[in-house]
């Protein structure tokens, strides 16, 4: 996953001998708020892996775990001592705004944002740049096992769900009566705060799975 996202850094005639490190960070929320925790890879300029980060953060958003992840990686690179870092996140929302390109003006997460900000810029160089998820899956992993050690629920040793063989039947089978059946149960209505740009809605906090219908009230 090393070299991926980035060309080689631009040192102009006298190349720096200080080596760049790449971190990839993710951070999720089951719920939104929800059960939230955070994981980071770090690698060094030779793509060896020199860290893995965790951590379960209690009841949270999804963007506070996401900047989480980020702060943890920058606080990793202070302590030890990383002068140059490239940071890879699924979160186009936190990379944009890390950037420059969008405003934040959630109250909780400007804190996080200006101290993520402040660490960055005690680097000779930092960078950050956005991946699918498919990009990110070892950070999307530790998350997941973050959010799992805090939720008391033990670790995942066998195959995932979609490669374990289905059980095969025995006797008769089993006959679901339709007159006994629960209707489905109607989702809660979930608000979303969030701003449009170039036609596009943008979500301040949460996320959307795709193929729902939503409704977008102006105020």
């Amino acid at each position: 996953m090393h070299g991926s996202l980035f060309g080689p850094p631009n040192t102009g005639s006298h190349p720096n001998p200080v080596e760049w490190f790449t971190a990839h960070c993710d951070g999720g929320s089951r719920g939104n708020p929800g059960p939230a925790g955070f994981g980071a890879v770090v690698e060094d300029g030779q793509g060896r892996i020199v860290a893995r980060l965790s951590e379960y953060l209690g009841k949270q958003t999804n963007n506070y775990a996401e900047y989480s992840g980020l702060l943890a990686v920058l606080k990793w690179a202070s302590r030890q001592g990383v002068r140059r870092l490239r940071v890879v996140s699924d979160s186009e929302l936190m990379v944009r705004q890390m950037n420059g390109q969008y405003k934040v003006s959630n109250p909780g997460l400007r804190l996080l944002w200006e101290e993520a900000r402040r660490l960055a810029r005690g680097l000779e160089a930092f960078e950050i740049a956005h991946t699918l998820r498919a990009g990110n899956a070892e950070a999307d992993r530790l998350a997941n096992e973050a959010m799992d050690r805090g939720m008391g629920k033990p670790a995942e040793t066998g195959p995932s769900p979609s490669k374990r063989p289905a059980p095969q039947p025995t006797g008769r089978p089993a006959v679901s009566d339709p007159r006994r059946s629960n209707p489905p149960a109607k989702p809660d209505r979930q608000v979303l705060e969030g701003y449009v740009k170039d036609g596009v809605v943008h979500l301040l906090e949460g996320e959307l799975p795709d193929g729902i219908f939503v409704k977008v009230i102006r105020e």
